[in-house]
């Protein structure tokens, strides 16, 4: 398998799951502003999307969009449990999970990264994103992860978006139990790995 990333962008979910999963892989980083591979490949000719995280199969297939790219990634090593088995009512949570960050908290982000949004726009989703905080944290609470004690591809997505919040005057000590969750996260080796692949540990 071949991972297309950008370092801290949202491809790192995926880049975690590669390396929680114990899997074989390769990553390629990409230049978002030139679209060009770090080999020099022209990345419209990989996927037209332009977009990453994308991830070749063994057999030369694309998968983008990283909840699906994370799903695979757990069926490819079904002994570490990163997804509830299929079928299972678990399995519907957790893919529950990874839509609420995908279209609730993850594109919550998107306007504070633009550079031309007037800052008193980004102060409104700021504040909307500080009411997904508060649902989070209220979900996190006693719990080691988003399905109780397991870790599954749903904790390594929260955990690249929340750290988002160190580059976006968000102060996360304000939701002390995502302040824990982050770090407890953190400390998996998995996530270690991919931190210091992207040049971030």
């Amino acid at each position: 398998m071949k991972l297309f990333f950008a370092p801290g962008a949202c491809s790192r979910a995926s880049h975690i799951a590669l390396y929680e999963s114990g899997l074989k892989f390769e990553a390629e980083q990409l230049d978002p502003k030139t679209k060009k591979t770090k080999s020099g490949e022209d990345y419209y000719k990989i996927t037209p999307k332009s977009q990453v995280p994308a991830l070749l199969s063994d057999k030369g297939e694309l998968l983008t969009e990283g909840s699906a790219i994370m799903q695979y990634i757990a069926d490819q090593a079904p002994d570490k449990k990163l997804m509830p088995k299929a079928g299972t009512w678990e399995r519907y949570k957790a893919q529950e999970w990874l839509n609420y960050i995908a279209a609730e908290v993850h594109k919550g982000f998107s306007p504070l990264f633009n550079k031309d949004m007037p800052e008193a726009a980004k102060e409104i989703f700021r504040a909307n994103l500080g009411k997904k905080f508060d649902y989070l944290s209220a979900q996190l609470k006693g719990h080691d992860y988003l399905m109780g004690n397991q870790f599954t591809v749903a904790d390594g997505y929260l955990h690249t978006v929340l750290n988002w919040t160190k580059h976006l005057n968000i102060d996360l000590s304000k939701w002390p139990v995502l302040m824990g969750y982050v770090e407890k996260v953190s400390s998996r080796p998995g996530v270690q790995a991919a931190l210091k692949a992207e040049g971030a540990a």
